[in-house]
């Protein structure tokens, strides 16, 4: 679980998490552009005017408990659902983009693997 593999990608993805996360708010880098689906879907979602900040405030945090190695488990919990929005955004709206999307799950699914006799007790 303290592996060096797993404090690499622990790490990689928290700041990851923490650029992408702060990007909704401050807007650094400039938004891809979308095809017409996944940019009315985008749009709607700029139009709640809450979604997207909360979906980056909750990037960013897990990204700092990934960090600061703090309970990193309930933190790949809570990315869990996002790492597969994003990914299921790209595979059904935006293909050709995917490859953010795959590294975002593959690795909160892989950092989930090795903390899984945490989860254990959750399932018994």
């Amino acid at each position: 679980m303290n592996s060096t593999f797993t404090k690499i990608l622990r790490i990689v993805l928290g700041i990851g998490l923490i650029v992408f996360g702060t990007n909704k708010f401050i807007g650094f880098i400039p938004a891809p552009e979308f095809p017409e689906d996944a940019s009315q879907f985008m749009a709607s979602l700029r139009a709640t005017g809450y979604v997207l900040y909360v979906v980056g405030i909750l990037e960013a945090f897990v990204g700092f408990l990934l960090l600061l190695n703090k309970w990193v488990p309930f933190a790949l919990l809570l990315l869990s659902p996002i790492a597969l929005n994003i990914l299921l955004f790209h595979l059904f709206l935006d293909l050709p983009d995917i490859a953010p999307a795959l590294i975002i799950a593959s690795i909160n699914a892989i950092l989930i693997y090795k903390y899984w006799r945490l989860y254990r007790p959750l399932f018994q």
